[in-house]
C-alpha cells in the first residue's frame, strides 16, 4: 500500500430482517446520510469480528446467521482507496439499542435505491439481492462523485481501464 494516501480495509455488514424484507440502516449524524453498519477493520483479528462487532456497537445487535458476500474495492481521485468486505445477516439476537453514530431504522428493501447513494452501491445492492450468487469482487472507479469505472469479477460493467 502506497504511504502517501494509505488504503482503508472495513467491513459492513447488511442486517436484514428475519423474512429479509427490510435492511437496519443508520442515518448517520456526521454525514448526514444513510448507511449499514460497519467499520475498519485495521488490526482486528479477522473480518468477521470486526464486522459483527461493529453491528453490535451500533445496534445492539448480536449476529448469529451471516454470510460473507464479497469485496468492494473503492478508487478514487479524492478519497484513499478502500476495501469493503461485505457481509449480509439475517439472524440475530438482543434488542436495537440507541445507536451513538444516529438514528437507526428499518428500511424496505425496495426502498433502499430510494435514498441517495452512491451509482456502484446499486450493482452490490442488486448482487446481494440474489441468493444464489457466488462470492464477488466489484472494483468500483470514482471521478470526484461520478462512477467512471465498475468492474466486476475482470468483467467490465462500466468504462474501462483508467487512461
Amino acid at each position: 500500500l502506497r504511504r502517501e494516501n494509505p488504503a482503508h480495509i472495513t467491513t459492513s455488514a447488511l442486517v436484514f430482517n428475519p423474512t429479509k424484507t427490510k435492511v437496519l440502516l443508520v442515518f448517520h449524524n456526521q454525514f448526514r446520510a444513510w448507511s449499514w453498519t460497519g467499520g475498519h477493520a485495521d488490526g482486528q483479528a479477522g473480518l468477521l469480528e470486526a464486522a459483527t462487532r461493529e453491528a453490535r456497537e451500533e445496534t445492539g445487535l448480536t449476529l448469529t446467521s451471516y454470510r460473507y458476500r464479497g469485496i468492494v474495492t473503492f478508487v478514487s481521485d479524492r478519497w484513499p482507496t478502500e476495501y469493503m468486505h461485505l457481509f449480509t445477516a439475517d439472524g440475530f439476537t438482543g434488542e436495537l439499542k440507541e445507536c451513538d453514530e444516529g438514528v437507526l431504522e428499518w428500511i424496505p428493501k425496495g426502498r433502499l435505491l430510494e435514498l441517495p447513494h452512491w451509482e456502484g452501491d446499486a450493482i452490490f445492492l442488486a448482487l446481494l439481492d440474489q441468493e444464489e450468487e457466488p462470492f464477488f469482487s466489484l472494483k468500483l472507479r470514482y471521478e470526484g462523485e461520478k462512477l467512471a469505472e465498475a468492474v466486476l469479477n475482470g468483467t467490465h460493467l462500466k468504462g474501462g481501464a483508467p487512461a
